[in-house]
């Protein structure tokens, strides 16, 4: 589903904007894309920080190319020259007014679920790797991951210290730090470096980071970025 913005230069298209953002991570999807180095390159200076959101998604994108990050191909977004209806924020492109999607919205996982597909291949990919019987050269990958407390009274040092302390053979945890989500909310981001035959990361979230008695102070846990070394 296509989406649709007024100038986000403009005071009413960053207000709209922001809203949109309030309970959304990224402009589509459960992951970077296309769609949002869309939106970002469409500002002509930092956002105020007086938008919350929109400054909490900027930066975070600002940051996600810095590390190549952005590779998902998104469904598709478009922002207008100019100020468009304030009634118009979200265009669908089958020409439903935005009012039809708020139930949908109930239904979404907005932190995403494992696919059968994935699940599978991670399963193979380990019994292949079991089934070896000599050493040999695996690939190594660089993951940034997002990790979500339940609250703002969720102790982030006893988070990160949690997350840490899941430890397997081909895990090196890396640099981290914390991220404004809002309302006095933080999330950790943190960087981990894994050998791609011996972890897989949707067993390491599901299994360990997402289970206790690390779920004691974790929520949630996403893939930012995922980079073959």
């Amino acid at each position: 589903m296509a989406v649709s913005f007024a100038n986000v230069n403009a005071e009413a298209g960053l207000k709209k904007l922001d809203e949109y953002l309030l309970t959304r991570s990224y402009i589509t999807g459960y992951q970077a894309s296309k769609d949002d180095l869309a939106v970002y390159s469409s500002f002509l200076a930092d956002p105020s920080s007086k938008y919350i959101n929109v400054a909490r998604w900027f930066n975070h994108i600002d940051a996600l190319l810095r590390l190549s990050g952005v590779t998902a191909e998104g469904l598709g977004v478009k922002v207008e020259p100019s100020a468009v209806p304030s009634a118009s924020i979200l265009d669908v492109a089958d020409g439903q007014a935005p009012a039809a999607d708020e139930d949908d919205d109930d239904d979404v996982d907005l932190f995403g679920e494992e696919t059968e597909e994935e699940k599978k291949a991670a399963e193979e990919r380990a019994a292949a790797a079991k089934a070896s019987g000599k050493k040999k050269e695996s690939g190594k990958s660089s993951v940034l991951l997002d990790v979500k407390p339940w609250d703002d009274e969720t102790d982030m040092a006893k988070l990160e210290e949690a997350v840490r302390s899941v430890q397997m053979e081909g895990l090196l945890w890396g640099a981290s730090k914390l991220v404004p989500v809002g309302y006095g909310i933080k999330k950790l981001q943190i960087m981990m470096t894994i050998v791609d035959d011996l972890v897989s990361v949707d067993t390491l979230i599901e299994d360990h980071l997402c289970a206790e008695p690390v779920s004691e102070y974790v929520q949630s846990c996403d893939i930012v970025a995922f980079n073959k070394i």
